[in-house]
């Protein structure tokens, strides 16, 4: 199992916590992102920089995934691709997407995006804050101690 990041909007506590995830459980974790980004030197973190423009991290992600791997994205529609090829995702707060929930989220999600094109101004996420922080550290941990045995 390896671990992928949709780094260009992951915020630097969750990159934190993803490090030392990987270091201790020994788990390739890969960055993708139009931009380089800083990472500590370790044999299980890497970086990988793509081209900008649209979606091309998340292509890049969906290209080199397999089944099992973990995804760390708050893009819903790349969540749902990855559950369609047979992988995991959370997103920087914590959520755990699955087959239950991540229709909804879609739907929602498009219904915003309506919304904001009609002219409504929607508003977005409140910041995230050290509750997302704990929360996303916990279910990491939850998923990494479960899938880690198998």
């Amino acid at each position: 199992m390896q671990i992928w990041v949709d780094a260009d909007s992951c915020p630097k506590p969750i990159k934190d916590i993803l490090f030392r995830a990987a270091n201790r459980t020994e788990t390739l974790t890969t960055l993708v992102a139009n931009q380089s980004l800083p990472i500590p030197p370790s044999r299980y973190i890497k970086m990988l920089r793509v081209q900008s423009g649209f979606d091309v991290a998340d292509n890049e992600i969906i290209k080199q995934l397999k089944v099992g791997d973990l995804v760390i994205t708050a893009d819903i529609p790349l969540a749902n691709e990855v559950l369609e090829k047979g992988g995991h995702a959370i997103n920087p707060r914590g959520e755990l997407y699955s087959f239950e929930n991540i229709k909804e989220r879609l739907n929602v999600r498009d219904f915003m995006e309506t919304l904001r094109h009609s002219g409504i101004q929607t508003g977005g996420l409140a910041p995230q804050n050290t509750r997302d922080v704990q929360k996303f550290a916990n279910q990491l941990n939850a998923f990494l101690t479960k899938h880690k045995r198998c």
